[in-house]
């Protein structure tokens, strides 16, 4: 699928929340707070059936019942709830998710069940997913801060995708220390339908973006990635980290990306 229907993640006109909370401490609290202070021009909606407003905004009891067009839903409820919020996603006509809730395929074989059903769901109606299992994503220069990050970047030229929340973190903390700024940070989680092939596509043809940052832990598609990856490093530079599992062995890759060094590994 690639590059279809990514515009609706990274750059929405509306979002909903789903599992929106003022609860203290709560993701769904955070994820609200982020999209306000980060001043996103679009249109918010809470959705918990616990509230009639959320932090200032119109919560309605599900994704139906909310009154317009949605381009991207943040799903942070327990991951046995997803399922069915995926198939009011597409009776919705919502293109684009980022699903928060872990507790997938890296529990076991419940967990991969689950997100099989969520897989099959979402592919029926054409629905683009980031995560499961991921802290969302920010991109500055559309005042979008669609995580429950501590802190919001600043706005620059180098996009950082990681499959680490807590290298996220770390990432975030040097940005605020050494002034770095992102087009595009983004937490890729487990990804069950966006892997980094499609999102190194998507920053690719973005003229703004000058570099990329990869840290990987797994890839779903090597070959898939190879070619994107060959594809990119021939316009703009891009260095990975991680240990890296994929077909033929657990190995480290060098961690500055040259496509001949990575074919031979």
């Amino acid at each position: 699928m690639s590059l279809y229907h990514l515009e609706s993640i990274f750059k929405p006109e509306s979002i909903a929340v789903i599992g929106a909370s003022e609860k203290e401490g709560s993701i769904g609290r955070a994820l609200m707070e982020n999209l306000r202070q980060a001043e996103f021009a679009g249109d918010i909606y809470p959705v918990n059936p616990n509230y009639e407003d959320l932090l200032g905004y119109k919560a309605y009891p599900g994704l139906t019942d909310v009154p317009a067009a949605v381009d991207l839903a943040i799903i942070a409820v327990p991951i046995d709830k997803v399922p069915g919020i995926i198939e009011a996603c597409v009776d919705a006509g919502v293109k684009g998710t980022i699903i928060i809730s872990a507790g997938g395929q890296e529990t076991g074989a419940e967990g991969r069940k689950l997100e099989a059903q969520i897989k099959k769901k979402a592919e029926a109606g054409g629905l683009r997913i980031i995560g499961p299992n991921c802290m969302g994503i920010i991109c500055p220069a559309e005042n979008l801060n669609a995580s429950f990050a501590a802190h919001m970047p600043l706005n620059g030229n180098l996009a950082f995708i990681s499959q680490s929340g807590a290298i996220c973190s770390a990432m975030l903390d040097l940005s605020l220390q050494e002034k770095m700024g992102f087009r595009y940070f983004i937490s890729i989680g487990s990804m069950l339908d966006v892997d980094f092939a499609d999102l190194l596509d998507y920053v690719g043809n973005d003229p703004q973006v000058k570099s990329v940052l990869l840290y990987i832990e797994s890839l779903t598609n090597f070959r898939k990635f190879m070619s994107a990856a060959r594809a990119m490093s021939r316009m703009k530079p891009v260095i990975i980290g991680g240990f890296i599992r994929n077909p033929i062995g657990d190995q480290y890759l060098p961690s500055l990306f040259q496509p001949d060094e990575i074919a031979a590994a």
